[in-house]
């Protein structure tokens, strides 16, 4: 449990810094003069950064463990945070925020791996307190930058560099831990997972695959809208100010926090199926009705959504790992991977949407996303 703590901890703090790219959206957009679709692309760029790398990062730790890469990659996160600070052009944003999204790259896949390691057996459960950190991460970046960003500028970013300094410490507790099984249990790859075998045929196997990225599509799709354009709609609809607007952005990211945990207890006891049922398909009848509600229903709906469909996450992610056992990193990195990458294409997409539209509209449209959890159906039962 201390490792798995550790390595949340180290979730919270990475994509608290990540998070706070998408918090100051308004401040440089109203600096820079930039349109809804530049604000696209900076998250598009950021989380590409990302997804590309990641399953790359996750394929290698499964054959050569490195266990003070998650040391370098928060490296990497620093550096984006100090050039982000500076950031003056449009350039220099994305710039900044291509070296933010290398750091992700390489924790997420060897976190995710770790936490595997110190599961115990609870593979549902150990994600979902990895997992956590990093919501309960993005949740305070919204808070951190209404807090000190926005009263003090754009160059307090840097004072988030301290709390860098304090995961780096974290994360090379961790390497020694790591350090520690590899001496015990070698390098083979064999050695980082539960030992289990899928009795799933190729076809299965490829059709699960395909459902899962379905499943992947409508949940990132929808969560980088909320995630992305949360605020923009809060204000333009509602007329609260930015930082009221962060406070709303912030409650979805603790309801998703609240999802993950008691996704991941569930699929442990009763499956990862069912799961994913209620998490991607029960959320939809919230999503359908946010765009028509006042502000009070509105927030309740927000953080509904955010915890009914943040629960699929682990259960997705675990489920992966048993189509493909031995294969944890892989299989964590091309998830998180797709994930941030899906997350940055829609992004980019619903400011495009946005521009020639309204942000209303883009929220009415996206509430269908939802719905193509139905597809779960497709999913194979997979023993526990």
């Amino acid at each position: 449990m201390s490792v798995l703590l550790m390595v949340s901890l180290g979730h919270l703090l990475n994509d608290m810094f990540q998070a706070v790219i998408p918090a100051i959206y308004p401040m440089i957009k109203e600096s820079l003069g930039l349109s809804f679709m530049q604000i696209g692309a900076i998250t598009l760029t950021n989380q590409i950064t990302s997804s590309l790398l990641q399953p790359m990062v996750g394929y290698f730790s499964d054959k050569h463990p490195r266990p003070y890469g998650l040391v370098v990659g928060m490296c990497f996160t620093l550096t984006g945070l100090l050039l982000l600070s500076m950031a003056d052009s449009f350039p220099l944003v994305l710039f900044s925020v291509a070296f933010v999204g290398v750091g992700s790259s390489v924790l997420h896949p060897e976190s995710s791996k770790v936490a595997r390691l110190a599961s115990g057996g609870a593979k549902g459960m150990a994600q979902s307190i990895f997992q956590i950190g990093g919501n309960v991460g993005r949740a305070f970046g919204p808070v951190a930058v209404a807090l000190i960003v926005v009263p003090h500028g754009q160059g307090s970013i840097r004072w988030f560099a301290l709390l860098a300094v304090v995961a780096i410490w974290v994360l090379a507790k961790i390497g020694r831990w790591y350090k520690k099984q590899i001496e015990l249990y070698g390098r083979s790859k064999s050695k980082f997972d539960m030992t289990n075998e899928s009795h799933l045929s190729r076809r299965q196997i490829v059709i699960a695959l395909l459902v899962l990225l379905v499943l992947m599509f409508s949940k990132d799709f929808y969560t980088a809208n909320i995630q992305s354009y949360l605020t923009f709609y809060m204000m333009d609809k509602f007329g609260l100010s930015v930082t009221a607007s962060q406070y709303v952005l912030f409650a979805f990211l603790i309801s998703t926090a609240i999802g993950l945990l008691i996704g991941g207890e569930v699929g442990d006891r009763y499956g990862r199926k069912y799961v994913i049922w209620v998490s991607i398909l029960g959320s939809s009848p919230f999503a359908l009705l946010l765009p028509y509600c006042n502000l009070t229903w509105t927030i309740i709906l927000v953080i509904l959504v955010g915890m009914v469909m943040s629960s699929a996450m682990s259960a997705i992610l675990v489920y992966g790992t048993e189509l493909l056992p031995g294969n944890v990193g892989m299989i964590s990195g091309a998830f998180f991977g797709l994930s941030f990458g899906l997350g940055g294409i829609g992004s980019a997409i619903f400011g495009w949407l946005a521009d020639i539209t309204s942000i209303q509209y883009v929220f009415q449209v996206t509430a269908f996303l939802p719905l193509l959890g139905i597809v779960t159906y497709l999913l194979p039962n997979i023993k526990e």
